[in-house]
């Protein structure tokens, strides 16, 4: 039981504590914890709480991720207990909790590198129907490795932010040369993003039973794709300005310990993967919405990826590559084996060729002033469900 009372149709429960960078009119940016629909204000809390409080008066998480998987789990289970004491445990969070609708939020963590891996089947399978008619869907190497690709890690923001349109070199098959103005296919793509707390030396190579020793939480990433542009330029070297211009992730952060009960099986890996990618491994149960200017158009299932976060982590550090505080993985495009799964317009119109209608309109890919919510979601304990919250972003003309 908790005193805390989580009022109807709140974004969080008790549960999740997830963590986010806020502030109000009248004080700076600093940690805050999701409880209800309200945000717990830790760095006012600490010193009640026992905590440290000059690690939550930063303006990003990065300072309380590089503290390890020790004082995570200490902080979470002093939350909890906190929220569970009736006697004490009011007195102390009672009077540092803000409505939620009262704060500004932020970008939650100090982007180190960002690298965006494309680890759905279903997802890889469709694209490369889709590119690659009449020949194998996957590449030789898919069914060998996590594939991805480096991002931009200046042009990720927070859920609410604008995205605009990008410019940039397009060249249809049946044109005779490339022009340069607008994309004409602007894109989506449903994704989580995992997010590394504790980095590793360079030279050394992390583990897939070490993931949970350098991975803080999980966010809800919105890759935004520009497909003509990525179609004219990522022939040799893969995505560039077609990927480059924004990424959008939730603002809260939610701790990988709050998923434990979501954990599940990942489907069959055949062939058989080289023993540095083997070993305990799991995804998660999670679903991701996406709603396209109010209506909902889609949801994947991450438990139909085919690598685990741990193998991303795997590969990306198995030539020696280090992890940093702040580094941000995404899962790559999530999509499951029917028409409702697909996680990008790409899949869902086929390319174009079969448009989505949205009431009294039809879309192939964004316009100009659509919004794209993605919204996820977990199984937790005792039949309850975990929200990971959402990424919002609306389409704005191109300059």
């Amino acid at each position: 039981m908790s005193w805390f009372e989580v009022a109807p149709g709140s974004p969080f429960g008790t549960q999740e504590l997830p963590y986010g960078i806020f502030s109000t009119p009248d004080s700076p940016r600093r940690v805050g914890v999701a409880v209800g629909d309200q945000v717990l204000d830790l760095a006012a809390v600490a010193d009640g709480a026992g905590l440290d409080a000059e690690v939550f008066e930063q303006a990003s998480l990065n300072a309380l991720m590089s503290l390890g998987p020790g004082v995570w789990a200490e902080g979470r289970g002093l939350l909890q207990s906190l929220l569970a004491d009736d006697e004490s445990g009011r007195d102390v969070v009672e009077p540092h909790l803000h409505p939620l609708d009262s704060v500004t939020m932020h970008l939650p963590i100090e982007v180190a590198d960002y690298v965006d891996f494309y680890a759905s089947e279903h997802h890889a399978t469709n694209v490369g129907a889709i590119f690659r008619p009449g020949g194998p869907p996957l590449t030789p190497n898919w069914k060998h490795q996590p594939i991805g690709y480096h991002g931009r890690a200046g042009t990720v923001v927070p859920s609410g932010t604008t995205v605009v349109r990008p410019n940039g070199q397009r060249k249809a098959p049946d044109d005779e040369a490339p022009t340069f103005g607008p994309s004409r296919r602007l894109d989506i793509e449903a994704e989580l993003g995992f997010v590394v707390g504790v980095g590793s030396r360079q030279g050394t190579s992390v583990g897939v039973d070490a993931f949970a020793d350098h991975v803080f939480g999980v966010v809800v990433l919105n890759d935004w794709s520009a497909r003509d542009l990525q179609a004219w330029e990522y022939v040799p070297l893969g995505p560039f300005l077609g990927k480059s211009f924004a990424t959008s992730i939730s603002a809260w952060v939610l701790p990988l310990a709050a998923l434990e009960p979501a954990r599940r099986p990942l489907p069959p890996q055949d062939p058989r993967l080289l023993d540095y990618l083997r070993g305990d491994l799991h995804g998660y149960a999670v679903d991701v919405e996406v709603w396209l200017n109010g209506y909902l158009v889609s949801t994947c299932p991450y438990a139909a990826m085919y690598y685990s976060p741990a193998q991303m982590v795997a590969h990306l550090t198995s030539n020696g590559a280090s992890l940093r505080t702040g580094d941000l993985l995404g899962s790559g495009t999530i999509s499951g084996p029917s028409l409702d799964q697909r996680g990008s317009l790409l899949e869902l119109t086929w390319n174009g060729s079969q448009p989505l209608l949205l009431g009294a309109e039809e879309r192939t890919f964004l316009a100009d002033g659509d919004e794209v919510v993605l919204r996820a979601h977990a199984p937790g304990t005792g039949g309850t469900v975990i929200s990971l919250g959402e990424v919002v972003g609306r389409i704005e003309p191109a300059p």
